[in-house]
């Protein structure tokens, strides 16, 4: 009975992520792709800082990190940004999140134990300065998104854009 109980506490945080990613949208098909939308993340902003996009359109972002910092691109409504703020906060203190690199043996070794430590999400990519990664996401929904950096203190610095629905 108790193993019931721990399996059900362990899974609870996944079905409560898997139903709020639904709110904001879903990982997109690159067969879908209606659009490709490049954005250089600088050291705590955006270019371009507006990005207009289509309920229903499939967008392949291709991130580029020009900065001297670690950024991050994560696509979520505000209230999601502020919840994921203290699981990046946790990679800085556990030294998995410095400021100029990401220390990918320990993420990997430290994710086992806790999966928020992992920084996982097809909504969002985590990268090293020069480095380049890609999100496909399909904007099925209507909910009010934006884009934003949630390495501590770069939201706080203003490092967020803005997804306008057309």
């Amino acid at each position: 009975m108790y193993r019931l109980i721990a399996i059900f506490l362990m899974l609870i945080p996944s079905v409560c992520y898997a139903s709020s990613m639904k709110m904001i949208g879903e990982k997109g098909d690159i067969k879908n792709v209606t659009k490709v939308v490049t954005v250089n993340m600088f050291d705590n902003y955006y270019e371009p800082n507006e990005i207009v996009v289509k309920e229903g359109e499939t967008i392949k972002f291709i991130v580029k990190n020009m900065g001297e910092l670690v950024h991050e691109l994560n696509i979520a409504t505000k209230e999601m940004h502020v919840k994921h703020q203290p699981e990046m906060a946790k990679m800085v203190e556990h030294e998995i999140l410095l400021a100029d690199r990401i220390d990918k043996k320990k993420m990997k070794k430290m994710a086992k134990m806790d999966h928020s430590l992992a920084h996982k999400h097809a909504n969002s990519v985590l990268l090293e300065p020069k480095e380049t990664g890609e999100i496909i996401w399909k904007f099925s929904t209507s909910a009010k998104l934006e884009i934003a950096c949630n390495v501590p203190g770069h939201y706080e610095a203003g490092m967020i854009a803005k997804i306008i629905k057309d």
